[in-house]
Formats: C-alpha cells, structure tokens, sequence
C-alpha cells in the first residue's frame, strides 16, 4: 500500500515509517522538522526506494497535499507538543497550532479521498479529576467525556480525535488510537523541549559527570503509563487489519509509575551514587494515570512488552552513543 506518516521524522514517525516498510509498503513521510530530525530518516533517505521525505508546514495548504491523492491509509502523527514546562509556557500557541495542523490534514484527506485516516491521539485529553495519581483506577476510553483536559495541549488533541470521528460521516474511514506517555529513541533529550523520561536519563547521565545531584521536578510522587516506542509501533501497524469507525483505543500499561520510580530506576543503571534533589517549584501536569488496555488487546491483540526497565537501560545507551 501508499502510506503517508505525518510526523514522520520524529521518533514514532521514523520507526513507523521504517517498520511499514519493512512490511513491503510505500511510505511518504511529512515533517516541518520542528522537533523531528533528518538524522532520525537518514538512513531511509539514503538506502530505500520505498521512501520519500517531504519538507511541508501541515498547518498550512500546499503542494505537500498532493502526495496523499493516491494514499491508501494516513497516519497522523504530527502535532506540537515537548516537555511540560514548554507546554505550559505556551498553551495559546499549540492550541492554536494544532488545531490547524489537524483540520489542514483531514480536510487534505477528505479532498483526495484517502481510504483511510489514522489520527493518534493522547492520554492528555483525559478530564484532569481522573488522574489524580499512581493509584488512580485504569482510564477507560469511555472516560474522556464529558471533558475536561488541564492542558490546551489535551483540548486541542482531543478536537482532533472528534474530527477524525466525523470524517466517517463523508466517507473517509477512520481509527484513533490514543497513546499513553511514550518514550525511547530516537529523542530530544538535552533541548528545552525534551520530555520527561529522555530529559531525566540525559540529566542523570550529567549528574554522574559532575555533582552527584539528579534535580526532578515536583515531588516525583507523579506518574504516567509509560510505554516504549517498539510497542506503540506493534499497535499502530496492527491498525491496517483492524476495523475502522470503533472509537479511540487507548495505548498505553495498566501500570501508573512515578517519576521518582523513573529517576531511582536511572541511578540504577548509571551511577548509585547520584542523589536526587526535588524541585517543587517546577510544574507537574497530571498527578497520575495508566490505561486500561482491554480494548486494544481485544481488538489489535495488543498489549505492552517492553519493561521499563529494559527501555530506560536502552535509552540510556542511545544518549551515551549520540550525546
């Protein structure tokens, strides 16, 4: 199949687009580069005939919309989003920004009549008075309504998520799958834009370097389902055999694990001797959520394996080799 992947130069969008072909498909990768990187595509750019990168600004027509009159399946990937502190800085701007990017790109796939729409949404889209912390019951995808995200982050992703149901309505199947706190590589790690997870292994490892002080934002009692990339790759390409039009599916463990878990499990892995130092000035987000994942191990016959500690282990070696 034409597959096009929004996104496509970030760190889902790079291990998607090389996963789809892998499986003999023909992938257009679009990406404005904002946070995505050509190093994450290189390789693809270099050694596949089945591949093809488009510099585009999706939040604004243009000629990139043509790549998608022969598309069989759109996987929307891309968005604004970066750490918390970024987010919170600059609520209006990604509101805003997203909103366009995602009616630019269903509008585009409505005019060119792709067979289908694959919109990837967030837990953050979740009503703030749900994740209340590491105890916090499952999130069920019956939960989101009625809304109330805590960021416009969360608003702007979930309007995303409604347009992508409507579009059924003219004929443009659709699935949405709503990813839980993913990590791993390739990452942002060191910028001002990095989130959670890279930003503290990228931390722990310059801690070891210098003063033994590992800073953690807030009290590190909050947490998140983290889940590793490979297995939001499994569920993504499980997607093109599934049936369209069944509603958000959620991605993400049934485990909420705190980020003082997270920071104890890095000093583990890169020097015991590093302390950690709580910074309750800094934001915090949403106290705590994990998912219930029984629709998508129902559905796509999926379910999480990678274990945390084996991801951060990797993680950790990737920043060492690309630090």
């Amino acid at each position: 199949m034409k597959v096009v992947v929004t996104g496509g130069a970030g760190m889902i969008g790079s291990n998607l687009s090389r996963a789809l072909i892998n499986k003999g498909h023909e992938v257009i990768a679009l990406d404005n580069l904002w946070r995505g990187s050509l190093k994450n595509i290189q390789d693809l750019i270099n050694e596949s005939s089945s591949f093809e990168f488009i510099h585009a600004d999706l939040s604004l027509p243009g000629e990139w919309q043509s790549c998608l009159s022969e598309a069989d399946y759109v996987f929307h990937l891309a968005d604004i989003v970066a750490g918390i502190g970024y987010v919170f800085s600059n609520e209006a701007y990604i509101f805003r920004k997203n909103l366009l990017i995602n009616s630019t790109v269903a509008s585009a796939c409505e005019l060119a009549n792709v067979k289908r729409y694959i919109y990837v949404g967030t837990a953050c889209s979740f009503p703030l008075d749900l994740q209340t912390g590491v105890d916090a019951p499952p999130l069920k995808e019956s939960d989101q309504f009625p809304a109330n995200p805590e960021s416009a982050y969360g608003w702007s992703k979930l309007m995303g998520e409604l347009d992508a149901t409507y579009m059924a309505n003219n004929g443009i199947d659709s699935n949405v799958l709503v990813l839980h706190n993913v990590y791993g590589t390739p990452c942002d790690f060191s910028s001002n834009r990095a989130q959670a997870i890279p930003a503290l292994a990228y931390r722990t490892l310059k801690a070891s370097e210098s003063n033994k002080q590992l800073i953690v934002w807030g009290n590190g009692e909050q947490g998140r389902a983290f889940v590793h990339v490979d297995d939001v790759i499994n569920a993504l390409t499980s997607v093109l055999d599934a049936p369209a039009n069944i509603g958000p599916i959620q991605i993400g463990p049934s485990e909420c694990t705190s980020i003082k878990s997270i920071a104890e499990y890095l000093i583990e892995i890169v020097d015991r001797d590093i302390e950690i130092k709580y910074d309750l000035t800094k934001p915090i987000g949403d106290k705590g959520r994990c998912a219930d994942f029984s629709k998508a191990n129902k559905i796509l016959g999926w379910s999480p394996t990678v274990s945390i500690k084996d991801g951060l282990a990797d993680l950790v070696n990737w920043i060492k080799e690309n630090n």
